[in-house]
């Protein structure tokens, strides 16, 4: 039974995610402030929630590093935890890029910098990203400078942990999904297609694949989840 941290579990992506993994019989270790949407997983002998400060470095190690303890091995995180923020780059100040800094990327790396290590010695492991289409096209991210920004570095951390780790079986991956299908979603855009959009359960069975044995020989993937959006 492999164990998979979750960070962001209590939002939509995160509950539609742990149901997945649960269902696919694997051990959640759920992150998140509040757990008012994982009621279904609180009872389930697999399934356990932490609240953490991702953002402080020194709090999520200890979280990490508890967890190990607990459990003998990590098999994979999924770092689902962001933010996101409108405005061009006249309107987005050094102040607003930090807040999206700790928001996208540290929160990533401090789980993921917990964890190489603990991965190297077992010989496996699997880091999961989740990036942002805005990131890697201009178009989408000329107005969403700090969100675009502070989300493509996640592309590069992971093309790091990839050319450390080559020959082994240790792969970040990055998910970028296009708009996701959520309530919020619906309610902000009432004049766009949902159904072009990619739903939360989608991504939660690309998440597994990428920790499942079927995902095994993947190298430096990068999964672009768009449907027709």
């Amino acid at each position: 039974m492999k164990t998979v941290i979750i960070t962001g579990a209590n939002g939509n992506l995160g509950t539609a995610t742990v149901k997945k993994l649960l269902d696919e019989g694997y051990k959640v270790v759920a992150v998140d402030g509040k757990n008012d949407h994982l009621e279904f997983a609180l009872s389930n002998t697999n399934f356990e929630f932490h609240s953490v400060n991702l953002t402080n470095e020194n709090e999520t190690a200890t979280f990490v590093n508890n967890t190990i303890a607990r459990h003998g091995k990590v098999d994979g995180a999924l770092m689902l935890v962001g933010g996101f923020a409108m405005g061009n780059v006249t309107a987005t100040t050094g102040a607003d890029i930090q807040k999206q800094f700790s928001l996208n990327f540290e929160t990533a790396y401090f789980v993921a910098h917990s964890l190489v290590a603990h991965m190297q010695q077992n010989g496996y492991g699997r880091l999961v990203f989740t990036g942002a289409r805005p990131s890697i096209n201009a178009s989408q991210g000329k107005d969403l400078v700090a969100y675009a920004l502070t989300k493509s570095l996640l592309f590069k951390l992971a093309e790091f942990i990839n050319e450390e780790n080559k020959g082994s079986n240790i792969v970040a991956s990055v998910v970028v999904p296009s708009t996701i299908d959520t309530a919020i979603n619906r309610k902000s855009m009432p004049d766009a297609n949902p159904n072009n959009w990619v739903k939360p359960e989608q991504l939660a069975d690309v998440f597994e694949f990428i920790c499942s044995e079927k995902g095994l020989p993947l190298r430096e993937p990068v999964y672009k989840v768009y449907n027709n959006a």
